[in-house]
C-alpha cells in the first residue's frame, strides 16, 4: 500500500510534467519491486486520477465548451474540434499497436534513453522555436491539431512523455508556451479516459479485490498531488519555459542508467 502510494505521489507531480510519468513509474516500480496488477492496468488507472485534477481545474471551461459547441463558428466549437482531431491519432495507432508496445518497450532501458533523447530535443527546441503567433486554443486551428495529436501518439513509447510531446510540437507549430500547455492538459482527458477503459477492459479477467485496493490507494493520491501540480504549472510555465526539464530529463536519464547497471 506504501509503495502504491508513492506510485500515485509521482504520477501526481510528473503527469503535467514534460519529464514522463509513465517513465518515472517504470523507474520506481523497478527500484520499489513493486507489481501491481497484470497489463500495466495500475499505472494507467492512476494516470486517470491526475487527469480528473485537470476535469477539476477546468471546469468552468470545460461546461462552457459543452454548452456552446454546438453552435457553428464559436470559439468553443473550434475548441472542442481542435481537441477532437488532436485525439484521433493516439486513438488509432494506440488501439492498433498497444499490446506491442507494452510488450516490448515498458522497460527502464528504453526509458532511460527516451528521456535523455527527449531532453536534448526539448533544449534545442527551446532554443530554435519559432516566435508564437497562436495565443488560444480556439486559435490551433485543423492541420496544427492533428499534427499535436501524432505528437502525443509518440509518448506512448515510455520516457517520451505524452504532455512534452504535446507541448513541444505545439510549439513548433507557433502556439505560446500557456496555450500549449492548456491544450495539453485538457487533450489529456480523453487520451487517458480511453487508454484507462482499454487496459480495464483487457485485464478484467486479472483483476482481484487487492489489485483493486492498490489501485484505489495510487488514484486518489494522484489526484490530490496533480490538482496543487496543474495550478502550479500553468502559473510559472509562461515565465520559465521548459529548458528546465529538459535538464532535468538528461540527469535523471543517465543517473538512473548508471543504477541500472549497477544493479545488473
Amino acid at each position: 500500500m506504501f509503495d502504491a502510494f508513492l506510485m500515485g505521489l509521482i504520477e501526481g507531480l510528473t503527469e503535467f510534467l514534460p519529464v514522463s510519468s509513465t517513465g518515472h513509474l517504470i523507474l520506481l516500480g523497478k527500484l520499489l519491486g513493486f507489481e501491481g496488477p497484470p497489463g500495466k492496468v495500475f499505472e494507467i488507472s492512476i494516470q486517470l486520477g491526475a487527469i480528473l485534477a485537470v476535469v477539476v481545474v477546468f471546469w468552468p471551461k470545460l461546461v462552457d465548451v459543452l454548452k456552446h459547441m454546438w453552435r457553428p463558428r464559436t470559439p468553443q466549437r473550434y475548441f472542442a474540434v481542435n481537441i477532437i482531431l488532436a485525439f484521433l491519432p493516439a486513438m488509432v495507432i494506440g488501439a492498433t499497436l498497444h499490446g506491442t508496445i507494452t510488450a516490448l518497450l515498458f522497460n527502464p532501458y528504453v526509458v532511460c534513453t527516451a528521456l535523455i533523447l527527449g531532453g536534448i530535443a526539448i533544449i534545442a527546441i527551446e532554443r530554435k522555436m519559432p516566435s508564437p503567433t497562436i495565443h488560444s486554443v480556439p486559435e490551433i486551428g485543423p492541420l496544427a491539431a492533428l499534427l499535436i495529436g501524432f505528437g502525443q501518439a509518440l509518448a506512448m513509447i515510455p520516457g517520451t512523455s505524452r504532455s512534452g510531446a504535446t507541448i513541444i510540437t505545439a510549439l513548433l507549430c507557433g502556439v505560446d508556451r500557456k496555450t500549449a500547455a492548456e491544450f495539453s492538459f485538457v487533450l489529456a482527458i480523453p487520451t487517458m479516459l480511453a487508454a484507462t477503459a482499454y487496459s480495464l477492459l483487457k485485464a478484467r479477467n486479472e483483476l482481484s479485490m487487492d489489485g483493486l485496493s492498490l489501485i484505489a490507494v495510487g488514484f486518489v493520491t494522484a489526484f490530490v498531488v496533480a490538482l496543487v501540480t496543474v495550478k502550479a504549472v500553468l502559473a510559472v510555465i509562461g515565465r520559465i519555459g521548459f529548458t528546465p526539464f529538459g535538464w532535468y530529463r538528461i540527469g535523471l536519464g543517465v543517473v538512473m542508467l548508471a543504477v541500472l547497471l549497477a544493479m545488473g
